[in-house]
């Protein structure tokens, strides 16, 4: 072996050990399994568990877009300046609004029940009219509902009870139209007990809201009603109990379900009214929403067919008030809604005193909805 062989085979050596140091020094973790989203099915459809938990987690939501016409659901504008000159109206057009709705909807289960977490939020654009009466742009950011359940227990910013314990009002858009029936939305803590036969009983204590109906002592107000659910339909009641101003007030709804295609309903409020107290602060308690000792609505919704259905809605109260509604609900394709809407809104102005001032003041509005749920 010569020299010039020995040098050759040398530097091949330390080539081939400096390439097993090389590939030794850089170490490659073996890959984790992936853990695929897995779908739940226990509480229906669109439900899937949150990786790595027993949660289950539903997110929906829509985009909505609504535009009023009319004396009742347009913009009518005006100021001061405008009425001097004798210019009347001068903005009076279309209300536009625009809404991006997100939910959330977790629910598992424990020792006590179904846990169940629910959100929804929205982001809104409206057309209004400003302090000078002028059409203007505005935006809006608000939490809907935020709600906290486990079993029966319920603890919650939302409508409430005394709306949903009968079941709000009609189908139609504009449900408020003429008489209101609800005090808006809460904090609460309530209990629903379910009988399992189609009897439910709940009760709560409410905060209210407003200055004039936000509790002004330790004092909650008090929730109360119970329901009936058969095959042919349901009889529902609720009564609330304002603790500022010692009043009560009441609401009784039934439905039927005439047939497969046909569903109407009822509902009556009574209370004892203040006019004096609703004159300064706008009704007479938190949870008595129309004017008078008496309220009723009624309505019904008619399924032409699997796309199509005719929703109707009336309200009338003790002075005078009354409100109507009218719309289609289309279904263009799955998740898709078009909901045009007419309404009719009468009563009276009133004194101090409570005496009629003038004639009747009435109008008419047009609505329209476009709405992509998912």
């Amino acid at each position: 072996m010569n020299i010039k062989s020995l040098l050759l085979g040398s530097a091949a050596a330390l080539v081939a050990v400096s390439g097993a140091r090389a590939a030794d020094a850089i170490v490659v973790a073996e890959p984790e399994p992936a853990e695929y989203v897995r779908i739940c099915d226990v509480y229906g459809a669109g439900y899937f568990y949150i990786p790595g938990t027993e949660t289950c987690l539903k997110i929906g939501g829509y985009l909505r877009y609504d535009i009023g016409v009319g004396d009742v659901l347009g913009i009518e504008s005006w100021d001061k300046k405008d009425a001097l000159a004798g210019i009347a109206d001068r903005n009076d057009t279309y209300f536009k609004r625009m809404r991006a709705q997100l939910t959330f909807d977790a629910r598992s289960e424990t020792e006590y029940g179904t846990l169940r977490g629910y959100i929804a939020t929205y982001y809104q654009r409206d057309s209004f009219e400003n302090t000078v009466g002028y059409s203007d742009t505005g935006s809006a950011w608000a939490l809907e509902h935020a709600i906290i359940q486990l079993g029966g227990l319920t603890i919650a910013y939302t409508d409430s009870l005394m709306e949903t314990l009968t079941d709000s009002a009609g189908s139609v858009i504009n449900d408020g139209i003429g008489v209101n029936y609800t005090p808006g939305k809460t904090h609460l803590i309530a209990y629903t007990f379910d009988g399992g036969n189609g009897f439910s009983a709940t009760i709560g204590v409410e905060e209210g809201s407003g200055e004039a109906f936000t509790i002004d002592s330790y004092v909650p107000h008090v929730v109360a009603g119970a329901s009936f659910t058969q095959g042919w339909g349901k009889v529902s009641g609720v009564i609330g109990y304002d603790s500022n101003y010692g009043e009560v007030a009441g609401k009784l709804r039934v439905d039927f379900n005439v047939n497969e295609a046909l569903s109407l309903w009822v509902m009556a409020g009574l209370q004892d009214y203040d006019y004096d107290r609703a004159w300064v602060i706008g009704r007479s308690n938190y949870y008595g929403t129309w004017e008078g000792d008496w309220a009723v609505w009624g309505g019904g919704k008619y399924q032409f067919s699997e796309k199509a259905a005719l929703d109707v809605q009336l309200a009338y109260d003790d002075y005078e008030n009354f409100g109507a509604a009218v719309g289609v609900n289309y279904a263009l394709v799955p998740g898709f809604n078009i909901r045009p809407e007419v309404v009719y809104e009468s009563g009276y102005a009133r004194d101090i005193n409570g005496d009629k001032i003038g004639g009747k003041q009435d109008g008419w509005g047009g609505y329209l909805r476009f709405q992509r749920s998912f």
